[in-house]
């Protein structure tokens, strides 16, 4: 009994970390990774250390939205989605809240020796960076979880964060860390990238439309309404597309690194899916395969910036 008490606590950690939604967090530290590359400034350590850093912050803002959304009253037993630990009563919020303040310190302890790697005694650096640490824990937190007012997440404020957490500041920042300098062709493919996981944000909001409106959870997708959160959801694919079309095109790279747009296909094959069902199930296949093709999109992108 004991040992099934034990597994089954342990399973309910690993819900509530949501282990699925990892690989989107790595997306941006390998597309900034393979863009330094392209620079000749590639370091491996900096790439495993920010890795271990945006995996830890991931986690947190998982173990925040679970907690977050519990103590709202979001999760009710009418939501689509994948079943929250603290609203099922696997986790208590006491112990929600001691693995959240454990997350948050093993990110700060993986960022402290990312920025140690990176930029050794620059103490200018250093502290510029902390800064952007600190901006990235407060906003892992506080998506879900208010400091005293309504989470930006439930104010349709949650696709911003995600483009510039997962995207302009996740790639570029993660490129200067690596190269220690900045230019603007890198802007494109970083924009592309925010783009892409702000639509994999907006398929779990359009998925969650009815109980998120329900419950006051304000997502941009309740704002809008089902149809137009669609026809956005269209927009943010046709810009990454174009983004990264211009970018290619301004800096001529091999032809291997045009194999990032074979992402198109399964992208709007899902979002034409988005457009044709109210399935719950459907609709989290459709947020896996947006993820994914996501993390592709990095990953295609950053081998070929790695061989030019």
């Amino acid at each position: 009994m004991e040992q099934l008490a034990k597994r089954r606590h342990y399973q309910a950690w690993v819900l509530a970390a949501r282990p699925r939604t990892l690989p989107l967090a790595c997306a941006s530290i390998l597309l900034g990774s393979g863009l330094a590359a392209s620079a000749d400034a590639f370091n491996s350590v900096v790439l495993l250390l920010a890795l271990l850093t945006a995996v830890a912050l991931q986690v947190l803002s998982n173990l925040a939205n679970d907690y977050g959304d519990a103590a709202s009253g979001a999760d009710d037993e009418q939501r689509i989605g994948p079943a929250r630990a603290v609203s099922s009563g696997l986790l208590s919020p006491e112990a929600m809240r001691r693995g959240m303040m454990m997350t948050a310190v093993v990110a700060a302890l993986f960022g402290l020796l990312l920025l140690f790697a990176a930029f050794g005694n620059q103490w200018g650096q250093i502290l510029t960076f902390i800064l952007l640490g600190a901006a990235a824990l407060l906003a892992a937190v506080t998506y879900t979880v208010g400091l005293g007012g309504t989470p930006y997440g439930y104010r349709g404020l949650g696709d911003i964060a995600v483009f510039m957490f997962f995207g302009v500041l996740g790639v570029l920042g993660t490129y200067y860390l690596h190269v220690q300098q900045l230019s603007w062709l890198p802007f494109l493919p970083a924009a592309a990238c925010g783009l892409l996981a702000t639509a994999v944000l907006n398929v779990n909001n359009i998925r969650d439309i009815e109980s998120d409106a329900r419950n006051g959870k304000i997502t941009l997708a309740v704002r809008l309404g089902r149809a137009n959160a669609i026809n956005y959801h269209w927009t943010l694919l046709g810009l990454a597309l174009l983004l990264t079309v211009i970018y290619l095109v301004v800096l001529p790279v091999p032809l291997l690194s045009w194999s990032c747009l074979l992402v198109a296909k399964p992208l709007t094959d899902a979002a034409r899916t988005l457009s044709n069902t109210r399935d719950g199930a459907t609709l989290t296949g459709m947020l896996k395969k947006t993820a994914l093709s996501t993390l592709l999109y990095s990953v295609l992108l950053s081998i070929g910036l790695a061989l030019f």
